[in-house]
């Protein structure tokens, strides 16, 4: 590793951007493994929402749709021996399912401040420290009792929520303006952890029990900590590997819009910026579509599809493999649009929220209709998520566009108030299902996610940004405020980012690409 950094034959920026991919893919292992893992550990009864036999089951037998008129009924795994089993209600489910984002919410604007107050690259290390070994115990712990299992859930939660600022920190500070897109959609990493862990979960659960998806998982998770601290720094200045002629290339193409501060965000400021505020719906959005289907795909495909625990893990996690796919593909669209100049980077950004929100939510509307037809629920589940990808050039942009300075903070705010979705999703679903667990309830579910989605584009078509905010640098932000009433953030400054990235091709090393 040193050897290949330092001479320079891949850019150590494209190891940081590695790095960060395998630290979400990572964090999303410890976050989504209790979707696949607690179908295994409860009862399977009807008093707990989780039937014998699902809806959809009964209703293609009869009418004698996929081949089920001549076939016995079929069972779910989730009636197999994978271990003990508790006897858990559709409410202490949803309790377990949410207690997650109730910890991972609390500490997104603390993880803001400790990423750029002592650092992002060791608050992540400390954070999926302490998460694998709570991950590496709950076996025990749940087999104790499960208020303390929901305790260690919101624990892993709080390490969780403090990680993707320290993200949005690192790339602030080593991704040149034209890499953006690139950087930013290895945020997209926890969608192959999606696409990776409910497989393998299902596969270890069915051969080895439910315990031994969480010991291999929070072991994984304590090895990888150990690596991201050897490879990992939190600046070029400051990386021991980097070549002299890159670490000059990123340092000239961030000009003046990075500075190497340690003071607090300007918080009023922020309070009053309205593109901020539209970024903030814009994040909620799309947070509550994904975390709707991480929290309870397996679940409606299990329960209420009819699939069993093996083909669950699989089928859930295909629309978070193109997703990812997507992702990766929008990111490198947006890059190239923003470096020939062709529109406005505002302009992108709202023409991508097409297919980042309002696609998704149609889309959603559409599986209402399908009903019961399974190939048409997955291909639309697919579809759906699988646009939500091209919020690498939405939402997951927009906090380095208003002020790279603060992304983490700001990145912190937005996730903090967009992860309460992680547990008003589990309780809304919770109810809905208490007393019946079928496709009336759950189509009621899509509908107010398709709503959430639609509504949070519309609002940041309206009164989105992304110009650089005046606040983003102390010496302007007294000039935010003129005759004590507040500069709401429309001022166009965007004139800054275009020097910024005419800085970075003068740059006589500006032929190194990451990629």
């Amino acid at each position: 590793m040193t050897l290949i950094c330092s001479k320079g034959f891949i850019p150590t920026r494209f190891l940081i951007a590695v790095m960060i991919f395998s630290a979400c893919f990572v964090t999303y292992t410890v976050r989504i493994n209790i979707s696949i893992n607690l179908i295994a550990m409860v009862e399977s009864t009807r008093t707990n929402a989780i039937t014998f036999e699902s809806e959809c089951v009964v209703i293609n037998r009869k009418n004698n749709t996929h081949n089920l008129e001549n076939s016995e009924p079929p069972k779910l795994t989730s009636t197999s021996d994978y271990g003990v089993r508790y006897n858990w209600d559709s409410n202490i489910q949803s309790l377990i399912l949410g207690s997650y984002f109730w910890g991972y919410t609390i500490t997104c604007i603390p993880g803001g401040i400790l990423a750029e107050k002592i650092g992002p690259t060791r608050t992540v290390m400390m954070a999926s420290l302490i998460s694998g070994f709570l991950t590496f115990i709950d076996p025990f712990v749940a087999s104790w009792n499960y208020i303390a299992f929901i305790l260690t859930r919101f624990l892993i939660g709080m390490c969780g929520g403090v990680v993707y600022p320290c993200f949005q920190c690192l790339i602030s500070h080593w991704a040149p303006p034209e890499e953006k897109g690139k950087f930013v959609s290895v945020l997209l990493g926890g969608s192959a952890g999606t696409v990776v862990t409910w497989p393998v979960l299902s596969i270890i659960i069915e051969n080895l029990g439910w315990s031994w998806s969480f010991f291999l998982n929070g072991g994984f998770v304590i090895i990888w900590s150990i690596l991201w601290i050897l490879l990992v720094s939190d600046s070029p200045e400051t990386h021991p590997r980097i070549s002299e002629a890159e670490k000059v290339y990123i340092v000239n193409s961030l000009g003046t819009s990075i500075k190497q501060t340690k003071k607090l965000p300007p918080y009023k400021e922020i309070a009053c910026s309205v593109p901020f505020w539209a970024l903030i719906i814009l994040h909620f959005g799309s947070i509550w579509g994904l975390y709707f289907l991480l929290t309870y795909g397996p679940k409606f495909l299990s329960s209420v599809l009819g699939f069993n625990l093996g083909h669950t893990g699989v089928l859930a996690a295909l629309p978070y493999l193109i997703r990812l796919i997507v992702g990766f593909i929008s990111a490198h669209i947006g890059d190239l649009i923003r470096k020939r100049k062709i529109v406005s980077t505002v302009i992108v950004r709202k023409c991508f929220i097409l297919f980042s929100h309002i696609v998704p939510g149609i889309l959603l509307l559409v599986l209402i209709l399908v009903k019961c037809d399974l190939t048409w629920s997955i291909a639309i589940l697919i579809l759906s998520l699988g646009s939500n990808g091209t919020s690498t050039v939405t939402n997951l942009q927009n906090s380095q566009d208003l002020a790279p300075n603060y992304a983490g903070s700001l990145y912190g705010i937005v996730n903090c108030i967009g992860a309460t979705a992680g547990f008003i999703t589990p309780v809304i679903v919770g109810q809905l299902t208490a007393v019946n667990n079928g496709l009336h309830e759950w189509h009621i579910m899509f509908g107010i996610t398709a709503t959430v989605y639609i509504v949070s584009g519309l609002v940041f078509y309206i009164f989105g940004s992304a110009d650089i905010q005046v606040w983003n640098e102390e010496e302007k932000i007294e000039n935010s405020w003129k005759d004590g009433i507040p500069n709401l953030g429309f001022d166009n400054i965007d004139d800054t980012t275009l020097k910024i990235e005419d800085k970075a091709k003068e740059s006589t090393n500006g032929g190194i690409g990451m990629y």
